[in-house]
Order: C-alpha cells, then sequence, then structure tokens
C-alpha cells in the first residue's frame, strides 16, 4: 500500500517515506504512528487508538506520544506551530488535515515519483544552500532594511565558502514574506540546505535568531539565537554575520559525511570520500589522521585535479608531522605538491591557501607561511581553522599576543567547532611563549579534555607545569604525551619545530627538561 501527499510516497510494503524520490530516515514506532494517520485521514484518531495500535497498548507516557507526533511531522515537513498536515484537536485527538492521494497502486505511484523527480532541479555536485530573507519581528517597516542586511550579508560570506554552492540574493528574496512550505524552496532552488531566521529589535538590544535546515529530512541541524546592544547598528550586523558563519559551516560538513556514510559503496564519489576524511581529520589522533590520508588518496585517484581532497591532503599531512606522527622529510614533498596544485586548481579556494601555509610552517619558511595564512583569511575571514593555524605561525615567530588575539577570534567564531581542542592547544602555547604559565596550564587542559590526544596540548601542559615547578603535574602530561608521541625527545624538538628565535626553542626545551625529558 503506498500513500501519495505533499510531495512525499509512504509505502509500506517497503516500510520507506519519501520526499521528492529521497529516502526520509525515520524510527519505527513513527512510521507506524504515520500510517495510521494517512489511513483514517477522514476522521480525528484520539490519542489512545494511537497507544492501543503503535504500542499494542502498553503504558506510554505523553512525553513519549508528544515525542513520537513531532517526530512525526518533521519527517513529513510539518511542525506543532502550523499544523499544516497533522493537526491536533484539544482533547479529542490528531487528524491529518493533508490531501491524500491513496492508498494507491504501485505504478500510480512511480508516476508521481517520476513527475516529483522532474519537478525539482538537480542537486550541484556541492552542499548547496538558500538563504531565506530574515523576518522583521520589530513590526516596524522601517528595520526591514536591517533583517534584509542580516541576510545579503550571509549569502556574501557564505559565497566565499568555496565548497559550497549558494543560491544568489534575487532568487532567495523572491520568498520574502511569502509562507511558502521548505520542500517547495528546495525543489524550486534545487537545495539541500535552507537557511531561515528573524530579527526582533527593540529600543537599543536586538535578538537574532537562526536555524539551518536538512530539506531532505525536514529537520534542523543547528539553530541558536543572539542577543546585542545595537551601540553600532553595522559592527553588530557584521559579528552576527561572521557568528553564523562560522558556526554552520562545520555543521554542514557533518551532515554530509552523516548522508555519504548512508550511501552504498558503489555510489561513493570524490566529494563523499572528502567528507568522511574530514570527520576523522577533526578527531585528532593519529590512527583517524592515517585514515583521512587514506580516503583522500582514493579521492585524488577518482579526480587528480579536486582542489579540496588536495588540499586536506597536504593540511592532514603536516599536522601529523607538527604532532609527532610523520615524517618531515618524506610528508613535506608530497604536501607541497599537493598543496599547490590545490592553488592551481582553484586560488580563491582559502582551504588550499592554508594548506600551503601549513607546508611552509613545518619546513621553517614561517614569513612565507603567514603570507599565506593571511590570504586564506582575506578570502574567508570566518575560517576559523586558518585563524588557528595562522595564530599557530605568529607564536613560532615570537608574536604571541598576536597569536593569542587570533585563537580568541577562533574559538568566538566557531564555540561549536570540532576543531576547538586545536585552539585551545594554540592559545595555550601562545600563553606559554609569553612566560603566563598558569593561564597556559589552564587553556591546556581544556584543550586535553576535548581532544585526549592532542600532543601539542600535552606539550604545553608539560613545559609549562615544569617551569612552574609543578614536577608532578609535569610528569604526569609527559607520559600522556609519550603516550599520544611515543618519539618524542629533546633532539625531535630541536630538529622538528620551526622557531624563529633560538631562545623560545630553548625556554621549551628548558621546560621539557624539568619535567625529566632526556
Amino acid at each position: 500500500m503506498k500513500f501519495n501527499f505533499d510531495n512525499h510516497i509512504l509505502d509500506t510494503d517497503r516500510r520507506e517515506l519519501r520526499c521528492g524520490g529521497e529516502l526520509v530516515a525515520m524510527q519505527p514506532q513513527v512510521f507506524d504512528l504515520l500510517v495510521h494517520l494517512l489511513k483514517h485521514h477522514d476522521r480525528v484518531v484520539s490519542r489512545d487508538d494511537l497507544i492501543a495500535l503503535v504500542w499494542d497498548g502498553r503504558i506510554v507516557s505523553d512525553s513519549t506520544l508528544d515525542s513520537r507526533i513531532n517526530a512525526a511531522r518533521n519527517a513529513i515537513g510539518d511542525n506543532g506551530k502550523e499544523q499544516r498536515l497533522i493537526r491536533t484537536i484539544p482533547r479529542k485527538g490528531l487528524r491529518f488535515v493533508g490531501t491524500v492521494n491513496g492508498p494507491c497502486d504501485a505504478k500510480a505511484a512511480s508516476r508521481v515519483e517520476a513527475e516529483q523527480s522532474r519537478a525539482g532541479l538537480m542537486l550541484p555536485d556541492r552542499p548547496a544552500i538558500a538563504v531565506l530573507p530574515f523576518d522583521n519581528m520589530s513590526g516596524e517597516r522601517e528595520q526591514e532594511y536591517f533583517s534584509d542586511g542580516i541576510s545579503e550579508d550571509i549569502i556574501t560570506a557564505l559565497s566565499k565558502l568555496r565548497w559550497f554552492f549558494v543560491i544568489a540574493r534575487n532568487s532567495s528574496f523572491t520568498y520574502k514574506g511569502k509562507p511558502v512550505h521548505m520542500r517547495q524552496i528546495a525543489a524550486e532552488l534545487g537545495v539541500r540546505y535552507v537557511l531561515e531566521g528573524s530579527v526582533r529589535r527593540a529600543g537599543d538590544r536586538v535578538r537574532i535568531t537562526a536555524q539551518l535546515n536538512d530539506t531532505s529530512t525536514g529537520s534542523h541541524i543547528w539553530a541558536e539565537h543572539y542577543d546585542r546592544d545595537l551601540t553600532d547598528v553595522f559592527a553588530v550586523q557584521d559579528e552576527i554575520t561572521d557568528a553564523i558563519v562560522a558556526a554552520i559551516e562545520p555543521q554542514i560538513y557533518a551532515a554530509e559525511n552523516f548522508r555519504s556514510r548512508r550511501k552504498p559503496p558503489n555510489s561513493i564519489d570524490a566529494w563523499d570520500l572528502v567528507m568522511r576524511a574530514l570527520s576523522h581529520h577533526w578527531r585528532v589522533t593519529r590512527s583517524d589522521s592515517q585514515a583521512a590520508q587514506t580516503l583522500l588518496e582514493h579521492a585524488i585517484a577518482i579526480d587528480p585535479d579536486y582542489g579540496q581532497a588536495l588540499a586536506l591532503f597536504a593540511t592532514n599531512n603536516m599536522f601529523g608531522v607538527h604532532l609527532g606522527w610523520r615524517d618531515l622529510a618524506a610528508a613535506a614533498p608530497i604536501a607541497e605538491q599537493a598543496a599547490l596544485a590545490a592553488i592551481a586548481a582553484d586560488s580563491e579556494d582559502a582551504w588550499a591557501h592554508t594548506a600551503l601555509g601549513s607546508v611552509y610552517f613545518s619546513t621553517r619558511r614561517l614569513d612565507h607561511s603567514l603570507a599565506e595564512f593571511e590570504l586564506a583569511l582575506q578570502l574567508n575571514p570566518n575560517f576559523s581553522l586558518a585563524q588557528a593555524y595562522y595564530a599557530l605561525a605568529l607564536s613560532y615567530a615570537g608574536r604571541w599576543t598576536d597569536s593569542y588575539d587570533a585563537t580568541q577570534r577562533a574559538i568566538r567564531q566557531s564555540p561549536r567547532d570540532p576543531s576547538s581542542a586545536i585552539y585551545y592547544g594554540v592559545a595555550a602555547y601562545a600563553q606559554f611563549v609569553g612566560r603566563n604559565y598558569h593561564e597556559a596550564i589552564t587553556l591546556a587542559r581544556e584543550a586535553t579534555r576535548q581532544r585526549g590526544d592532542l600532543t601539542g596540548a600535552h606539550r604545553v601542559l608539560t613545559v609549562a607545569a615544569g617551569m612552574t615547578g609543578q614536577i608532578e603535574l609535569a610528569c604526569s602530561a609527559l607520559q600522556e604525551l609519550k603516550r599520544a608521541q611515543p618519539n618524542i625527545s629533546l633532539a625531535w624538538i630541536a630538529t622538528q619545530l620551526p622557531w624563529k628565535h633560538d631562545v623560545d626553542r630553548e625556554h621549551y626545551l628548558e621546560g621539557f627538561r624539568r619535567a625529566g625529558l632526556e
């Protein structure tokens, strides 16, 4: 039995729900609940009826039932506020109020699916996102410029992320003020992700909310609100734009990685491999770094000119060098070749310049490294990972205050970033260079709490504790460091890390000597 409704096909035999031909993930109980509502869409279904059918009459709490109802609504692009398809009838129960063309036979359903497939635009080869005009909730039309400005700035900022396909302003703004369903927008614009939000201004305060939606599942994958004083309207506008763009970039990467893992093996392409590699790269362990390397080699074999794969390949290699997982002499030449190829493929890609900057950093070309990181940040000011690498190069160049400021920008831009352990670790090292040992210890502990195998953070914790005379802490940190980086030694430190000033290298070595490293 198949039901056709609102761009969906529900197949009870296959136990599948599809929207526009794409499978929608659902829990079994949620699926059964939706089937029951569709079968009896001509009447109100009581909550007791649902419990009897879906849970075989077992005792179920109201919160459990409500969560399943909400999940059913989310799966079909509805919600408790709109109740466009599943309506709550007070003190009576629920009713499916959408138009149901079914049950229908398989042949008819196939025709509907084919028509739905033709109706929508094909998705591009990159994650496609549309930014809808933010709603002006202030009730004052003269404030419209502010909400429109937020939306336009986000579109511009997202367009700098070369890995994304961003719908132009003139297309997304055609939906301004119109109650259009998310799935319709997705089909008409050919996007998988839609960012929507609202602006409420009252006196000298403003609250901005934003939500990133995955149109293939009807669920949101990120939401946040921002409260600010309007001392400078345009400064606030810039700050909110940076915060939103920095926050949603890793969320889309995570969603794409999850999506690629659900694909059958024979449909995996280079983009899927890069997404999987990113998820390993961000875990910051030796085994994950190697897993990322293998995936990226496969992606480059599929497409030798794939800039994103080449850039991440180089970055992952050199990050492994800095953490003591790879040999500098072996890794640097192939990483540099890949980074230069990534720039040749797309000279405007911030990832490509970050990759080359990381090569220059580890090969002691600090001035060139800083220049590449600065160029990457010009291309994408919201690239928090480039900000952190830039901070690391600044520290090794002796500019610890500039370095610490850069780490704070990275943390502020992307507070939920999977790479935030790196940011705290670099901040810890900047404070160590500045002889602020207690601050360095606090920051290094936060980095190791987030990522237990982050060797750079264990190094800073060891040397900072050593310099303060906390020998017990220094020794325990050194033991953890040896577990994460078995090849650590004074000779490795002296020859493998790229200080600009000898005094900074000796300062670092002294901390290790006091901790007992030989």
